[in-house]
């Protein structure tokens, strides 16, 4: 893949080693932890996470779950920028692309079903393809069947995409010009291992879809707890989430929040969806338009080698890898996740000006 653009950014400074045992200490003298952490300067204190809102409408998925939807610039614009946040998140994961991308472009925002102020979807439909459907719906009612659109995926929102992508290649080249996947796998995700040795990965990864079922047949009890245990919540954020230890305390909690307020229920659903996630024959759809795909070198979730599978698959991807950060690169580096938007949009822009010359 000669052509296939890639960048490789290294961040400066020493990151501390943390395996098991830390997060062992950490747990008991979390309060101590946490305060330290969060007197440190903080230039991100006053940024209003959460608070960045658009112009609302409801979609109504396939099955009738009403799909929280928010509109902002212009609609005008000659580009559309639909974004599709990741597993137990909302749309203010993309708080910093919503802030910096203002101007010239139509920006769409929409939350998953059962996440942030979307409504519950059913347990069965707790699925990538379900995803991949509503994902279909938001397109025909908040970008419409005129507008050029680049889809942008977190995490789960990447598998989304996907999902579109299998079910609706026509969409691809046509309505779709663009891509953009951060912090995603197109399968092979019973592979990963959270950062622990293979061998105690591979014993703990069965039990895990047992456990959360039983936490989510407990959600009430389950969720109180949640909420009881900030401090120990915000040391297991930071340590799985991130790789920067310099990474902001306010962005930390702010990341800790969207999760905390995932039931633990809805969680417990769509982790087997994730598990048995496999997309990769979409890449001969997505391929058709610009792509550009995004990890984390420290990514415990969906891991960088995913990240290169999926460039490896694409004629002209660019990748872009950040070597020191972890699953959460629109919030932990969002300039890099911003810039490299603003170059898929100029790769995209004289693709289809020059169809509309020779049309």
């Amino acid at each position: 893949m000669d052509s296939r653009r890639k960048r490789r950014l290294g961040v400066a400074g020493v990151v501390a080693g943390v395996g098991a045992a830390g997060v062992g200490a950490a747990v008991g003298l979390r309060h101590l932890a946490v305060g330290r952490v969060r007197l440190r300067p903080d230039p991100d204190a006053a940024e209003p996470f959460g608070q960045l809102r658009g112009r609302e409408m409801t979609v109504a998925a396939d099955d009738g779950v009403p799909l929280h939807v928010e509109v902002d610039g212009p609609d005008d614009a000659d580009l559309t920028l639909v974004f599709c946040h990741g597993y137990t998140l909302n749309q203010d994961s993309w708080h910093y692309q919503r802030r910096d991308l203002q101007g010239s472009l139509r920006l769409v925002f929409w939350d998953q079903r059962s996440h942030g102020r979307s409504g519950r979807g059913r347990p069965g439909d707790a699925t990538i393809e379900q995803t991949g459907d509503d994902l279909r719906a938001v397109l025909d009612a908040a970008a419409g069947p005129d507008r050029r659109v680049v889809l942008v995926g977190h995490s789960m929102g990447g598998m989304s995409i996907m999902a579109l992508a299998e079910k609706h290649p026509e969409l691809f080249g046509s309505r779709v010009v663009g891509v953009a996947l951060v912090n995603t796998s197109c399968g092979d995700l019973a592979e990963m291992t959270l950062g622990l040795p293979m061998v105690l990965a591979k014993a703990v990864r069965p039990l895990a879809p047992g456990t959360l079922r039983g936490l989510g047949r407990r959600a009430e009890l389950v969720d109180k707890a949640r909420g009881l245990g900030a401090d120990l919540a915000f040391v297991v954020t930071r340590k799985m989430a991130f790789a920067d230890k310099y990474v902001s305390p306010s962005v930390v909690a702010f990341l800790e929040e969207m999760i905390r307020r995932t039931p633990i229920d809805v969680i417990a659903e769509f982790y087997p969806a994730l598990m048995a996630h496999d997309k990769i024959g979409c890449t001969d759809v997505i391929g058709r338009v610009p792509v550009l795909v995004v990890a984390g070198g420290r990514d415990r979730l969906t891991p960088a080698e995913h990240a290169r599978r999926i460039a490896d698959a694409l004629p002209d991807a660019e990748l872009v890898e950040v070597e020191e950060a972890g699953h959460v690169l629109p919030l932990e580096y969002p300039g890099v996740v911003t810039g490299g938007l603003r170059r898929l949009v100029e790769r995209v822009r004289p693709v289809y000006e020059e169809e509309e010359r020779t049309a």
